[in-house]
């Protein structure tokens, strides 16, 4: 089946199947890490008590027959051990079915874990690696020719996703079409990182361009995708560079390198010899097997079924951000920051030992590992590992509705537990109880250069009042 493959993207390949590998093993890890103590047995929103409800158990996941925190932690570590053998390139010697299996293997496991997540995983950025891990399954390895559509329907995937998040923008916040929405985003984004600040105290002008640039690379530069090389090459090394720009200012989990990985499904060998002559501009396989091609087919003409409701959603009047339309999170609709904060507030946990919650009483801060709370401290880089905890408290301080989470992580403060504890960068009670614990309402804002010097403070804050007001376990507890 010469006509189904081609050796002219064996890089493209090799970046795919690697990339897509390497971020699997940082989600598990991720998972392995605070799973068990945001949704484990005894988490904030315990799997077992979510697995009583008929909804849950429609989920496609191995867990609707059994939960542990034991069983959760020997399905992340089989997915790292299975990832990391793809990073290092074993299965790709093999068989074309070897690392179509092992991929199949991780977004079994980790869609296991997404269904069951709740609002800890919902996020966009699960579902783009799951479809992701799904199609890339199907690249087959070193001994066959990379399968043409796989190609095509990962270029397919970025296009979604990156004019998809362009339309969002465009269809959203007015700010996106008066080029003043990244005066603001730079300081309001949910975790920002160590060169927020300075790209926040960019000129007004710089920022209306960064903008304007955003709007080409993701309204303009996408359609390129499918064309003739090298244009296509060309459009996959701007939406590379715009996505750097966006992990340097900021912590967006694997978004942004997913797709910077993705991106390379529009790179040739041609291409890259031109800029590198070192790399061969012809080495793989030119043949697939006819046992290997027609599964290829298969899932292909599936993929190009279930593209008909994301691609009607990118024309849609009400353009659905971030979706599913099937519980197997294959061809997804994406897009964020339809909207843009233009105030940043954030809700600082506080705890005191003194007998009375009163004004005089000594409130000392818990701090969170990437969310911003002491005012000197320089935001720190976390991305691609994503901080699950830190990123729902950005949301709860913009009112989204806690779903109980909150009010239990307030409770797991009280008794001082130790795996919610963990979750923290500094605990002011080192692990002893707290009498009461309490959530205030700050707002903060990036220090000018000026306030900098003169303070040394990297956020300018202002204690607005109580979000939370002060509780304590009850006798008995």
């Amino acid at each position: 089946m010469e006509w189904l493959g081609t050796s002219d993207y064996d890089l493209a390949r090799e970046v795919l199947q690697r990339g897509v590998a390497a971020i699997f093993v940082i989600a598990f890890l991720s998972t392995l890490r605070q799973f068990p103590a945001l949704l484990g047995e005894r988490g904030l929103l315990p799997v077992p008590r979510f697995l009583t409800f008929a909804y849950a158990r429609r989920q496609p996941t191995i867990f609707r027959w059994h939960y542990s925190d034991r069983m959760l932690r020997a399905v992340c570590v089989v997915g790292i051990v299975v990832g990391l053998a793809l990073v290092v390139g074993l299965p790709q010697r093999g068989p074309a079915w070897v690392p179509t299996v092992c991929f199949l293997v991780l977004w079994g496991l980790y869609l296991s874990i997404v269904a069951v997540g709740q609002t800890f995983y919902g996020f966009g950025w699960e579902s783009l690696l799951l479809e992701a891990g799904f199609v890339v399954a199907w690249l087959g390895s070193s001994e066959t020719a990379t399968p043409i559509p796989v190609i095509w329907f990962l270029r397919w995937l970025v296009f979604r996703l990156e004019f998809g998040a362009g339309m969002i923008k465009l269809r959203g916040d007015r700010s996106w079409r008066d080029l003043t929405a990244l005066t603001y985003h730079h300081e309001t984004q949910p975790m920002p990182g160590p060169f927020s600040r300075q790209a926040h105290l960019l000129p007004g002008w710089v920022h209306r361009l960064e903008v304007l640039g955003n709007h080409v690379a993701q309204l303009v530069v996408p359609w390129l995708l499918f064309a003739p090389q090298p244009v296509a090459s060309a459009a996959a090394a701007v939406i590379v560079l715009t996505q750097l720009w966006l992990v340097v200012t900021g912590n967006f989990a694997w978004l942004n390198w997913l797709t910077i990985v993705l991106a390379f499904a529009a790179i040739d060998d041609a291409t890259v010899h031109a800029l590198i002559p070192a790399w061969p501009a012809d080495l793989g396989a030119e043949s697939m097997p006819l046992w290997f091609g027609i599964p290829v087919l298969a899932v292909a003409v599936l993929l190009v079924a279930l593209s008909w409701f994301p691609a009607r959603n990118l024309v849609a009047k009400r353009q659905l951000m971030n979706a599913s339309f099937n519980r197997w999170h294959l061809v997804n609709a994406y897009g964020a920051f339809g909207s843009v904060t233009k105030v940043r507030y954030e809700i600082v946990v506080e705890g005191t030992d003194a007998e009375l919650p009163d004004a005089a009483a000594d409130w000392r801060a818990y701090e969170f590992h990437g969310k911003p709370g002491d005012p000197r401290r320089i935001p720190r880089q976390f991305a691609p590992y994503h901080l699950r905890l830190d990123w729902l408290m950005w949301f709860l301080a913009l009112g989204s509705p806690d779903s109980g989470w909150f009010d239990a992580f307030l409770r797991r403060l009280l008794e001082a537990d130790r795996s919610t504890l963990r979750l923290l960068r500094v605990d002011p009670f080192a692990g002893e109880r707290p009498r009461w614990v309490r959530a205030s309402v700050y707002h903060y804002r990036f220090a000018t250069r000026e306030e900098k010097r003169r303070t040394g403070l990297v956020w300018m804050r202002e204690r607005l009042g109580e979000a939370y007001p002060p509780r304590r376990l009850r006798a008995g507890d």
